[in-house]
């Protein structure tokens, strides 16, 4: 899927404008960032962006975001 319609769907995840998901958008767009290697259910998603949206906006942020959209745990 590209990226964008994986942002559309981490997008429902907000209640409106937000750092967070400036910084997310940024991070896609620049390669910082990348979708699951393997698809994520809404909740899966959900609970891995409400563990990012605890943190303040910032690079160790995205990198924690990071480590759920790549993890082979699931």
């Amino acid at each position: 899927m590209p990226y964008r319609q994986f942002l559309d769907r981490i997008r429902r995840l907000f209640d409106g404008p937000s750092a967070h998901f400036d910084m997310i958008a940024d991070s896609l767009a620049q390669g910082r960032l990348k979708q699951p290697v393997k698809p994520m259910s809404d909740h899966e998603l959900a609970q891995a962006i409400r563990e990012f949206q605890g943190l303040p906006p910032s690079s160790s942020a995205i990198e924690k975001l990071r480590s759920h959209l790549v993890s082979d745990d699931s």
